[in-house]
């Protein structure tokens, strides 16, 4: 089976809760393998919001991605996410970084996650997991991507 990295966020209420529910959802429809730490994060575009807390999951998963995406859509919709507005605030958000070495372009489905090596809330926890791993488009592991970015946005360890 391919590795599958998926990353999660939360910056309304409980943010920690509705990670930790959404861990549970997504073990019923995949076997969760590693979870890298929790990061608070600033907020990207729209800045006038909370800071995120985020993490990385490493999945196993026979379900084709276009399934994956569907059942991590009803995930977010079932803990109370309504998306109206790019980077406004969310209860919980739920994104396909990797998918082994799937490379997916259409309307609806991006992998790898567009602009990933440009976000420090998804490097950092990709670090605690897999810094070795090759991102399928850019030949470049996690690592060199990692260390090789001005960042501009804090990342704090949680707890």
């Amino acid at each position: 089976m391919p590795i599958v990295f998926l990353s999660l966020g939360s910056n309304i209420g409980d943010k920690e809760e509705h990670i930790r529910k959404a861990l549970t959802l997504l073990a019923n429809i995949c076997k969760l393998r590693r979870t890298s730490h929790l990061y608070l994060t600033e907020p990207v575009g729209y800045t006038e919001q909370d800071w995120f807390l985020n993490c990385v999951v490493e999945v196993e998963t026979d379900v084709d991605p276009k399934k994956l995406l569907s059942s991590i859509k009803s995930i977010e919709r079932k803990l109370g996410r309504k998306k109206t507005v790019k980077n406004e605030p969310r209860i919980i958000d739920i994104d396909i970084l990797f998918y082994g070495d799937c490379v997916v372009n259409t309307k609806n489905l991006v992998i790898p996650h567009p602009l990933l090596q440009e976000r420090l809330f998804v490097l950092q926890p990709m670090m605690d997991l897999n810094p070795g791993f090759v991102h399928p488009v850019l030949k470049k592991t996690i690592h060199e991507l990692y260390v090789h970015r001005p960042w501009a946005e804090m990342v704090t360890p949680y707890k």
